[in-house]
């Protein structure tokens, strides 16, 4: 009898088991592929390890801008990859080690949720029944592939986040469907990396919810570059390479791509895995389909011991939220008092320049009825910047409450915005007010000083 089965090694899982695990409790973790999750193996670290090869590549080809010449710059494209593999095994096996460490039960296979009874809940997997007290599903997402006519017929051309990682030749031509985060990743970097790249988007922006003015900026940005982006543009069929769409006006187009990348977006991984058995309630879409689990502040789904975490709640898919909230049900299960907030929850987009943003936009302020003031500055108002990023593009946006002067969103493009918006995360998650972020001391030169720059334009 373990004290805690999990369903899923992703960031969720294999977080909350190492969490578990040092805290004394006796744990079980279930993983049908590779420890990481989708994350580690077919996401957030491979598409980064990729994307920092583009970057030294621009900045090998605009090493001039700094006084440095750089004679004879070349993709390697299958050198790229397998250095991505490599760092894929690295953390992989970096993960087997904190499990190992804290005392986790690792077991390879499809786990299949059997019931639960007065003693507990029973899991098979591997010809083998296992018995817990807790139960913490986190099956993950999977990547949406709209059924577009044609796209059968299509399979050696189609590819999704998983397909494309895989690739042993550059494409001369690629067509993304879809110009969200994943998108525009891949985006970039196969435009650094000298790739063809067209972007057709149905809604009149890309990157989503994200800020509308920094997702201009950032559109603006690539198609200087020779990115096409086709907007408002709904895809109707795909024929071999080529895609098929209709442009604003209602007119057929057509785009065609060596490969053409599917990034519409993700869905919770729900079948296969017995929540049937029980009796697991989902959130389910104005369809009627189920599109995740439910679960409280607590992580707590509606049955006791039963808990969910990551994409399989169908909620905020991000790899820092997984983990965020595995924790949030292991503190639970150990009677730790936790609760889940999402109001400072952060989101990245790893193209060059970045792009972070945590809070309310001003459109998501608005659409609230929340009175808040809006303050900008350019990344150059900060010397760091200026000194790094020759000729950069950047903004820092302020979102502040009106009543209270609080701080409620941050939001920025310029590198390396990644790695300063924790600062807007914890002001936001302390609810604090401008004049207070203004007291904190920033360290001088850093490109992280534009955050309280920004502050003091508030009038």
């Amino acid at each position: 009898m373990f004290d805690l089965a999990i369903i899923g090694g992703g960031p969720g899982g294999y977080v909350a088991a190492g969490r578990a695990g040092a805290a004394g409790l006796s744990v079980v973790l279930f993983e049908k592929k590779d420890l990481g999750g989708v994350c580690l193996n077919e996401g957030c670290i491979p598409t980064k390890t990729l994307l920092y090869s583009a970057k030294v590549f621009d900045y090998a080809n605009h090493a001039d801008q700094y006084g440095i010449q750089v004679e004879g710059a070349a993709v390697d494209f299958a050198k790229i990859f397998k250095r991505k593999e490599k760092v894929v095994k690295k953390l992989v096996g970096g993960v087997k080690a904190q499990m190992k460490a804290a005392g986790v039960e690792v077991v390879h296979g499809a786990a299949l949720i059997l019931g639960r009874d007065a003693e507990g809940i029973s899991i098979a997997c591997e010809d083998a029944t296992f018995k817990a007290r807790n139960l913490l599903i986190c099956t993950g997402s999977e990547a949406v592939v709209p059924p577009f006519p044609g796209l059968k017929e299509a399979a050696d051309v189609i590819v999704t986040n998983r397909e494309i990682l895989a690739l042993e030749t550059q494409p001369a031509e690629l067509v993304i469907i879809g110009g969200g985060v994943i998108g525009m990743e891949f985006a970039s970097f196969f435009n650094s990396i000298g790739t063809h790249v067209t972007v057709v988007e149905m809604l009149p922006k890309i990157l989503g919810p994200m800020d509308g003015q920094i997702s201009e900026k950032l559109q603006a940005v690539y198609a200087k570059r020779g990115v096409d982006f086709c907007l408002r543009c709904k895809v109707t069929a795909i024929e071999g390479d080529t895609v098929v769409y209709e442009d604003p006006e209602g007119k057929t187009c057509r785009v065609r791509g060596d490969k053409i990348l599917v990034s519409v977006g993700r869905r919770a991984n729900l079948q296969g895995y017995g929540l049937e058995n029980l009796g697991v309630e989902c959130v389910c879409n104005p369809a009627g389909r189920p599109v995740g689990i439910k679960v409280d502040e607590k992580m707590r789904t509606n049955i006791p011991g039963v808990f969910a975490a990551g994409d399989v709640t169908g909620f905020s898919m991000l790899a820092h939220t997984a983990s965020r909230e595995g924790e949030v049900a292991v503190n639970t299960i150990l009677g730790r008092e936790d609760r889940m907030r999402y109001n400072a929850i952060p989101g990245v987009v790893y193209t060059n320049p970045e792009v972070a943003g945590v809070g309310l936009t001003p459109e998501e302020a608005s659409r609230k009825g929340i009175d808040c003031t809006v303050l900008e500055l350019p990344m150059a108002y900060a010397g760091r910047f200026v000194a790094e990023n020759e000729r950069g593009e950047g903004l820092c946006k302020v979102v502040v409450g009106k009543k209270y002067q609080e701080v409620l969103g941050v939001h920025m493009m310029g590198n390396p915005c990644s790695e300063m918006i924790h600062a807007a995360c914890m002001a936001i998650e302390q609810e604090m007010t401008v004049s207070q972020l203004k007291e904190v001391v920033f360290p001088h030169p850093t490109v992280s000083e534009i955050l309280k720059e920004t502050l003091f334009t508030l009038k």
